[in-house]
Formats: structure tokens, sequence, C-alpha cells
């Protein structure tokens, strides 16, 4: 057993979008029309083992937002000018690699800052039309939240369109492949802000549009109309509805227009809550090519499975839910390569302001302080300690509760962020009297509370378990929302607590924002604070990192005035690989975990 240990010091919401991390087979003739197996330089198939459920080739809506779909479509199936190099977090470095194979990107203006984008010709979807303009523009639509007014909301995007917003409807190159984008001030996050999203000429056909060049019209007709329209565009709406939900699936979609790729790997057969099959893709000429004749996804949420599975040679890869057994049965295991970290991750249980629930105003007749009363007496009975000694302790004994909704202990502003950002008011040990006479105070008797959770993850399900028993005792009525469909759900305002967990790319600081704004992507809590809302505006548009440490010390103690929630532990992550994998070398923190660079991967027999 060899094993390595990663210490990353970044902040948490470094990160140009989050994705929710959850820690929840055989290959099919190709698909007609969308793209076939090449020959693999290096040939063989690698089996990697991982705890959630694939569920939509779009990861990039509230609803599709789960690591694992970002994991098997952003990394294999997405070319892009730029990719976070994963293993430049050993190095305590965090970095981007430009990939000049699929494109180019140029500053041509610092003031203003304005970026042109080139895709190289002869770079195509799996089908073989053109990657182009019109790509480009429709992610550029969707990510900087452009067409999205007070009243009228088209595209359901999970990141966050902060940077991307600062900029107006990009200026079309006459090669058909470039665009360029000016912003309106500067952009810390401009290099990572605008990323690979779904083919253009796709979404069209969907919508009732002819093509891609159609939908750009369309975009280009609606740029000064959409910000502030009061009713829908039908045409719009229509793309929107597809993008929105037209990728969501748990099986191989009949139409292969709908799992096309422009990078090394292709989706040829998904076997639905099982497992999900990629082959090389003979239509990319990129210089990230794939090296394996097949990669296979398994589906195993039990951790011991997962092991015993690595064990008897069923799976190369595997990257459980870290525990303290899981630890030692690795192990005991031979041939086997043991990585681990603190992931750039942590689990929370956040609170829902908007629902009607126990926690929301208007369930009051807009008395905000009566609910801050009941927000506060929750929070008081979570038992933080608790739950870090029968999670994180077992398999890190110098693990902290952590206090801080946007720090990691290993970061210098920690400490100054925690002694006054008001995360002293709830300590690890609950406050059960504390709790009832905050209710008493509210006078509000026996309120329910909806706790959504993943029930197929075992510290989710440990932390539910803790928290409901505590809450109960302070007078809480506690509903079981335990949902294997958690992710899907976390929008909809079906409940009134998730217990859940963040996990990011470690560049940039749009993090903040996405979740953290009123109109942040990522915000399914229907916080809003007006202060917040500005600071996270000022975050993005700030350059000097202390500065931007100095604000991100300004945001947090309002999490926890204005009872958001608790952070309750920074996550560790783990990976273990079998002798016969190459390119699976060391441990990456981030939100694409081992599939970074699926290129690299080779096996030997």
């Amino acid at each position: 057993m060899k094993i390595r240990r990663t210490s990353v010091a970044v902040a948490l919401f470094a990160a140009g979008a989050l994705v929710l991390s959850a820690c929840a087979n055989t290959p099919q003739d190709e698909p007609d029309g969308g793209g076939s197996s090449a020959a693999a330089a290096g040939g063989g198939t690698l089996t990697v083992a991982e705890t959630n459920q694939f569920s939509s080739f779009n990861p990039n809506t509230s609803n599709g937002n789960v690591d694992i779909n970002s994991k098997l479509i952003t990394y294999p199936t997405r070319s892009w000018f730029n990719y976070v190099d994963g293993s430049s977090f050993a190095a305590g470095n965090p970095s981007v690699k430009k990939d000049e194979s699929f494109g180019t990107y140029e500053v041509e203006s610092e003031d203003p800052l304005t970026v042109k984008y080139t895709v190289n010709e002869g770079v195509v979807w799996s089908d073989g039309e053109p990657v182009d303009a019109d790509d480009l523009v429709f992610a550029w639509a969707i990510q900087s939240g452009h067409y999205n007014s007070e009243t009228v909301t088209y595209f359901d995007y999970a990141g966050d369109s902060t940077t991307l917003g600062l900029t107006e409807f990009p200026e079309v190159g006459e090669d058909g492949r470039s665009i360029t984008l000016k912003y309106s001030e500067p952009a810390a996050d401009w290099e990572v802000a605008f990323a690979a999203d779904a083919p253009a000429h796709v979404v069209a056909k969907n919508a009732g549009l002819a093509d891609g060049k159609a939908l750009l019209d369309l975009l280009e007709a609606q740029a000064d109309v959409a910000p502030t329209a009061t009713a829908d565009n039908a045409e719009l709406r229509a793309v929107a509805d597809f993008w929105n939900t037209g990728y969501d699936s748990t099986v191989l979609p009949s139409d292969p227009e709908l799992y096309l790729s422009s990078g090394p790997y292709i989706i040829s057969d998904v076997v639905e809550n099982q497992s999900v099959t990629l082959v090389p893709n003979d239509k990319y000429t990129g210089d990230l090519k794939a090296q394996l004749d097949t990669i296979i996804m398994r589906t195993i949420p039990d951790a011991t499975a997962a092991v015993q599975a690595l064990g008897n040679g069923e799976v190369d890869v595997i990257s459980p839910q870290s525990s303290a057994d899981t630890l030692t049965a690795l192990k005991a295991l031979d041939g086997v390569t043991l990585h681990q970290g603190d992931q750039l991750a942590y689990d929370h249980i956040d609170l829902t302001f908007n629902n009607n629930g126990p926690f929301d105003p208007a369930t009051y007749g807009g008395d905000a302080a009566k609910a801050q009363k009941v927000r506060e007496a929750f929070l008081k009975t979570i038992p933080r300690q608790q739950i870090l000694d029968a999670i994180i302790t077992p398999q890190k004994d110098d693990a902290q509760i952590l206090n801080s909704q946007l720090f990691v202990p290993a970061q210098a502003s920690y400490e100054d962020s925690v002694a006054s950002n008001g995360s002293a008011d709830y300590p690890g040990e609950p406050d059960v009297e504390g709790a009832k006479a905050l209710l008493a105070e509210a006078g509000v008797t026996s309120p329910t509370v909806r706790i959504l959770y993943n029930v197929n993850n075992p510290n989710r399900v440990n932390a539910y378990t803790l928290i409901a028993a505590s809450a109960t005792q302070a007078g809480f009525v506690i509903d079981d929302q335990g949902d294997a469909a958690w992710g899907s759900r976390l929008s909809d305002g079906s409940y009134d607590a998730a217990i859940f967990g963040w996990i990011n790319s470690g560049i940039g600081v749009a993090g903040v924002p996405q979740i953290f704004s009123t109109t942040g992507g990522g915000n399914y809590n229907g916080y809003s604070n007006a202060k917040v809302d500005e600071l996270a505006a000022k975050l993005v548009v700030t350059l000097d990192t202390d500065q931007q440490a100095a604000i991100q010390e300004e945001i947090d103690p309002y999490m926890f005035a204005d009872a958001y929630g608790l952070p309750l532990f920074q996550s560790v992550g783990l990976d273990a690989v079998g002798d016969r994998v190459d390119g699976v070398n060391e441990y990456n923190p981030n939100q694409a975990g081992v599939w970074w660079n699926t290129w690299e991967w080779t096996v030997s027999d």
C-alpha cells in the first residue's frame, strides 16, 4: 500500500462555478451519427467507481449541477480554451492550462478589458458540425445572465453570472469562429468565467430554429430587449426550455445529438443508476487525445462495496466516501496507491428563506424578527462537534469544526474572520435550552422542519440523525426528507433545511456571488441581503488577492448574523488507484477529482 497525503490551502469559494458534492458495464453499439470510437493510442479499459448516479448531460443547470454529471461531461467530452491543472494543487499553486489545440484567447486591451476568443479551424462536434461563434455566443448568453430580467428568467444557470454580466453582446468575427468580449469593469475571474456549453445547432433544432446561426441571430435581436423584458419571447423561451431540461436523462438518449462531444471521449452507453461508458471520439483532432479504448464509470454508493470491487479487480480507481473504516480497508489492500487530502469542499446545513416554511418571514405575516428567532433557535440545536467526531475526527485527528462559510483553517484569513464573524454564537455543543427560549420569545410552538439530504450518503445520514435528535429535544418536529434525488430538489422549495456540500475548482472568486448573492445561480435557499450583494459584486471586480480576502472577511459575518445556516466541516477526500493504472498519479482536491486529465489515463496488463 502506497499512501500520498496532500494539504491544500486555498479558499473554499475560490471558484468560477461550484458543483454540489454528495459523497452518493458493458459498452453497447456505437451511437449512430454521434461520433464513433477511434483506435486509442494505448488501448485497454479502465473502470472508475463513483458514489453518485449520473442524471444529466447538462451539468450547468440547477438540476444537473451534481459532481458526477460535471465529471463525466465537462472533462472527457468538452474541449475549451483552458482547464484547471489538477496537478498544480500538489505544488500549492493552482493554475490554468491553455489548450491551444482547441483555440486561442488574447487580451486585446486592459482598459477596458477586452478579450478575443478564436476556435481553431477544423475543430468539430462529434457529428461533424464545426465548433464556432454560434456556440461561443450561446455559451455567453447562458453564463452572462444577460437574458434574465427582473421578471423573466430564461436560463436556469447554476453558476455565477456576475463576471460575464460585465460584458455586452459579443462582437462576432468575420471568420465565424471568434468573438470578442469587452468588460465594463476589471474582472478578477475573466480567464475562467467563460466555459464550454452545449452545441448551439442542437439547441436551435430542438427549439424549432433552423440552425446555430438562427439562434445567434435570435440572441442578437433580443440582446437589447431581454434585460428589461416583462414578458416571454416565445422563441427564446423555447431555446431556454430545451437547454434547461432537454439534456436531463438517466439513460442514453435515442437521439445521439443529445450527447455530442467536442472532447477526446464520447459517451456510448448509460445503464440507469449503474454505469456510464465512454469511448474515444473519432472526430476529435486536438492534442488531448484518448489513450484508452474504454472508460467505464460504475456507480457504487457503498464505500465498503467500492473497496471490495477495487480489491478483486472489478474496478481500477475508486473515489469513495471517506471514513476511518474505508481507510483501514484500503490500507489492507496490496497493489493499490491511496491518495488523500483536504477537499476544496465543505459540508453545511442551509435554511430556506422563501418557501412559506418555519424560517420564512412570510409565514409570520412578514415578521422578519420572528422568523430570525426561529432560525437562530434551530441552529442552536446543531451538534457540530458531535457530527465532526462521528464523521471526520476518526480519519483526521486534528480536524476542527468549520467556523466560516468562506475560509478554511489553513488560510491566514480564517482566524481573523472567525474572531469576529459571529460563529461563537453557535459553538460545537448544542444549546437546547437556548433554542427553547428563542422559540418561546417568538411565540412559536412545535415548528415542523423538513430536512433534505442524500439518503444514500452515510455521512449525510449520520449528520441528519444527530441533528434530528437534538432539534427534537428543543421542540422542533422533524420531517425526514432523505432522498436519493436530493440534488434535483434543491431549487424547488420542498424543504426547510438541506444538508449537502459544495466543491469547487480552486480558481477565482465567483463562487461567493454564485451562492450568497440574491440572484446567484447556486442560491437555492432564497437568501437575500443587499449588503452581501454589494460586497459580492465588488469582489468580482477586485484584482488584488489581499483585498479579495478582506472583502470576504466583510461578507462572512452576515451568514451568522442572518442565521443563514451553519458550516459543519471541511471534507476529507481520497481516491485509490490500482497499480495497472497510470495517469491518476496524485490527489486532486477540486470538483474534477481524478477526472481532470482523462486523456492521460493508460493501463497496463
